[in-house]
Parts: C-alpha cells; structure tokens; sequence
C-alpha cells in the first residue's frame, strides 16, 4: 500500500474527536485507507457499511435502532452523502457515547461530495467532527514510496487517480479516465447534484478544460450552451463540490494597480484534464498548446494540496499583464511569490519583479521541472517540485 500524507492526520482525527469525515472524489482510495488505518489503531472493532450498496442503505431504515446496535465499536459509513439524515442520528449518538464514556472513535465517514455533507453537518455535529480531504496521488506520496523509481511525467500525465497512475498500460490508464468521467456525469452528478444533462455537463467540462489555468469567461460559455450566466455558475459550482475543480482566487491585498478579479480555473487532476482534451500519448502531451497550463495546473494542485491550512493561497494579475502564479501567504507577514515554469533554464519577466514588489514579497521562488536548487538574479531561488514541497510542509 503506499503511503498517504494524511495518515497521520486521520490516525491523530480518530484519537482525539468523536467524528472524522475523509471527502475526496470517487476512487481515489478514501475506503482503502480508512479500513487499513482504523481496524489496526483502536483497541475496538470496526463495522463497515457501504451506502452504495442497496442491502446496506436498508439497513438503516431504522437508522437509530441499527447503528445502537453498535456500542463500542467504531463505525465506518462510505458514501454517506446519500443518507444526509444520519447526521442528527449520529450526533444523538456521540452525545449518548459521552456520556458512557466513550469520547472518541465513534464514527468514521466516508464522502464522494463536498456540498452535501458539509451542509447536513456543519450544525448537527459542530464540535463533534473534523474534516479531512483525501486527494489524489501526489508528488510527495509517490516520491516517499519509490524515490528512485518515480516518475513524475507518469503522474502528470496519467493524473493521480490511483487506478488510472498504477494501470498496467497507457491505454488502459485512458479507458479508466474515460470510463471516470463518463459515470460522473451520467450517475454521479445527476444522482447527488441539479438534474443536468449528462452530454451538456460533459461539453461544460471540456470546455473548461480549455480554460485551464486561465480566468474563465463564463458569459460566452452560457450562450455557447444556451443557458444562463447563472446556470453556468452553479454547473461549476458541482464540478468544485465534486473535487474535479479548483478555482484560485485572485490576490485582494492593498495596491493602486488595477488588478483582475475573476478566479483562475484549474482542473484538479491532470490526468483527467488530459482525457478531455484528448491528448493520448505523453509525446502529444509535450506538442500540445496546453503543455505549458497543465504543468502549472499540476505544480499549483500538488502545492495546495501540501500547504499547511495556517497559510492562503491566491494569484497576482494587474491590468497591465504583470502576474504571479501563486501567492502564498501566512499569518506572521510570509508573503511567498511563486512562479511555475517548465523550462530547466527559466527565465522572468520584469511583471513578475513589479508583482512582487506590489505583494510585499519576502520570498521570490521559480518552481521547475529541474532538480538542482540555485540562484537568480533579484534575490529569487529556483527549485525542483519535491524539494519545495518539502519546504512547504516544514512551515506547519
């Protein structure tokens, strides 16, 4: 099995609170790694139910007096969007665990969407629960499981969806994205989200997938689909609260420069981005007008990912074109530019010295494909992916 960067978080969740919910998209490994972590950890037995199934949905018809059933036991509940009435159950049921008690490792859920579950929940378990993201495969994971062996071509292009960066075949690694994307939006979207039509939700993503580190024009794609602006906007809205979209927003600090409001559009997993547009082979990949977006897409995803929650993310842009990619920020005045090149000998545009001197700048970072760490001219350093991420998680 290779190793997650939230086992520790999930292992310190279920010791210390009495809910623990992992969200992430579908078959990124949210079960696996909640089965091989919890049974071993607690001095208690663990009792999994998958709300997929219907014999398991039925059980919990009379939802109190099934999961009563359980005391002392710790509770793992997959797919628990689909039963949102739990939550005022479960709290009932913490509460009632207490008092016996019991204060932690009563539940452990498991959700496929953001939206639903943080809704039912925010109120009825506040105090109760922790939130926990499981993304996708990421640079640092695979790096610590085979640091010699590692490639990260193969994760940028086949994404880090576990079934689709361990397929034995590039053609097997395609047919699974394709069969991914196409159950999301025929099953998944229409069954948790707004009735959507399947071929217009999937036209509406390949489209932003051409939108791909960029501010999205959201106006020109709702008369290119015949519907609202409004209608756009919540079709993004189920995209981001099904972890298949991430928007950046834009730096709002102060400065006398005009800046650019519209959030930066990202597909989250590059392998996905890729099945989209429909580049088959790496060699593709690297002729493809895209190359230089799903690089920085790729870069800026793994870096979030690892950024401690003390620290925010943005990006810079003025009217006159001067930009930084992200703009990572902390609480005791770290203000970190940082620019996403692809090149091995980058170079920077003087936009990106006067972004800098705008945000306040204590670091000035190129992060690039290379591995070597060294100097540039105005007191900016270059460094590879992994050894930044590395710094990025030393400032927790």
């Amino acid at each position: 099995m290779i190793h997650r960067a939230l086992e520790d978080k999930l292992i310190q969740g279920l010791k210390s609170m009495p809910v623990v919910v992992i969200l992430g998209p579908r078959q990124v490994g949210k079960t696996t790694l909640a089965l091989e972590i919890a049974k071993p950890l607690l001095d208690k037995p663990v009792h999994y139910l998958d709300l997929e199934l219907d014999s398991d949905l039925a059980k919990l018809d009379d939802a109190e007096s099934y999961l009563r059933r359980f005391e002392n036991q710790l509770l793992v509940i997959d797919e628990v969007q689909r039963k949102p009435d739990l939550f005022p159950i479960i709290r009932g049921l913490v509460d009632i665990r207490k008092r016996a008690g019991e204060r932690v490792g009563h539940f452990l859920l498991l959700g496929s969407a953001s939206k639903e579950l943080l809704q039912q929940s925010s109120e009825t378990l506040a105090g109760r629960i922790r939130y926990l993201e499981l993304p996708p495969f990421s640079v640092t994971e695979l790096h610590q499981n085979d640091p010699l062996g590692f490639s990260v071509e193969k994760l940028w292009f086949r994404g880090g969806f576990p079934d689709s960066y361990l397929a034995d075949s590039e053609e097997e690694s395609w047919n699974w994205r394709h069969d991914f994307i196409s159950t999301y939006v025929e099953k998944d979207i229409p069954l948790f989200g707004p009735q959507v039509p399947a071929t217009r939700m999937k036209r509406f993503w390949t489209m932003l997938a051409h939108f791909h580190g960029q501010q999205a024009n959201l106006s020109n794609i709702a008369k290119s689909l015949d519907v609202s602006h409004t209608t756009i906007k919540t079709y993004l809205d189920i995209l981001q609260d099904f972890f298949m979209v991430r928007q950046v927003q834009p730096w709002s600090g102060n400065t006398k420069k005009r800046l650019v409001k519209t959030p930066k559009i990202y597909l989250r997993d590059s392998g996905l981005l890729h099945n989209l547009m429909n580049i088959h082979t790496f060699d593709h990949l690297l002729g493809h007008p895209v190359v230089g977006a799903s690089w920085e897409g790729f870069l800026v995803e793994n870096i979030l990912n690892s950024l401690p929650s003390s620290w925010t993310a943005s990006y810079y842009r003025s009217s006159n074109q001067a930009e930084i990619d992200l703009v990572l920020e902390k609480s005791n005045q770290e203000v970190w530019a940082v620019e996403v090149k692809r090149s091995i000998a980058p170079s920077l545009s003087a936009g990106f010295h006067s972004a800098c001197e705008d945000i306040g700048a204590t670091k000035k970072i190129v992060v690039y494909s290379g591995k070597d760490r060294f100097p540039m001219k105005g007191e900016v350093e270059v460094i590879g992916l992994v050894e930044f991420l590395k710094m990025v998680r030393s400032t927790e």
